[in-house]
């Protein structure tokens, strides 16, 4: 179990609980967050050691490993999922400037992105700790996808862009990740990072409700300001931060389940932290951050 004395974000002391958030996937565990003063960040405290988490991950629920389509919540993730497959390509290539490249994708799930980067003639890599997701993988897009430890042996300067899609609040070596981020990606090439905002309107709507907090999996819970301070430690720049438009639906639909409200509950909250987000954009449910190495 880890417990953190220092912000595991900027290593300052000025930490604290803010809140209790319990665990409705898997073990209807409770969980600390505890909030950083200094850089904005939150994370969870007492969250399993990374070889004890994976039972965490062990549910029918966690759709991005399992692809199961019971229920409309998860009925609405795959409907929502071929839109932003086809954004997020257009994002890639609109960023970096390339009509083809080598990426790589961490966590990369059951593969559906990396097969639709695949079709649009790039050449990919992807990295997925879940065994069943790799099998997956292999079954639905013919991705024969990494184990986690092949990360930190991947060359210098090998990707052009590099996508984490909900991926970075779940890695437990947050610092080495990003180092390593750094120093795998092509000097012109693009980070793209999306995480939750703890700071949106739907998060501060539902408090511990929030499905997004997602503890234990979650280990840190961002701002945007946290996300800057991180960056910048590393020699990184945020060249743009982008709103994930249905992850307020989505995540509100999640979080009106938990507490046991209703899907109009849901659909009201989701709308009105887009409205929100309409006049800044940096409190949407989640943000996508393109990223690029700071000039020497």
């Amino acid at each position: 179990m880890i417990q953190y004395s220092h912000c595991p974000v900027c290593n300052d002391t000025k930490i604290r609980s803010v809140v209790s958030a319990v665990d409705y996937t898997v073990s209807e565990e409770t969980f600390d967050i505890w909030h950083c003063a200094n850089c904005t960040a939150r994370f969870t405290q007492g969250v399993p050691e990374q070889d004890q988490i994976g039972r965490y991950y062990q549910s029918s629920e966690y759709i991005s490993h399992s692809e199961t389509k019971s229920g409309l919540v998860n009925k609405l993730y795959h409907f929502v999922r071929s839109i932003t497959l086809t954004s997020k390509r257009k994002l890639i290539l609109k960023e970096t400037g390339l009509k083809k490249g080598h990426m790589l994708d961490l966590g990369c799930g059951t593969g559906a992105f990396l097969n639709e980067m695949k079709k649009a003639g790039w050449s990919t890599t992807g990295i997925e700790p879940d065994e069943q997701a790799r099998k997956n993988a292999l079954d639905l897009y013919d991705v024969n996808a990494l184990t986690p430890e092949h990360f930190f042996s991947l060359p210098e300067q090998s990707f052009d862009a590099i996508t984490m899609w909900h991926v970075l609040e779940h890695v437990h070596q947050l610092q080495e990740y990003v180092v390593q981020l750094k120093k795998i990606l092509k000097p012109d090439g693009r980070l793209f990072i999306a995480v939750p905002n703890y700071t949106s309107y739907d998060a501060k709507k539902y408090e511990h409700f929030w499905a997004a907090y997602d503890v234990p999996r979650h280990l840190y819970h961002f701002s945007p300001e946290s996300m800057r301070v991180l960056m910048q430690k590393h020699g990184l720049s945020i060249k743009k931060t982008l709103p994930m438009w249905f992850d307020s639906i989505y995540v509100s639909m999640l979080s009106e389940k938990y507490r046991g409200g209703n899907i109009f509950g849901a659909i009201i909250t989701g709308a009105l932290s887009n409205v929100v987000t309409l006049f800044k954009k940096e409190r949407c449910s989640s943000l996508i951050y393109v990223i690029k190495k700071d000039s020497l």
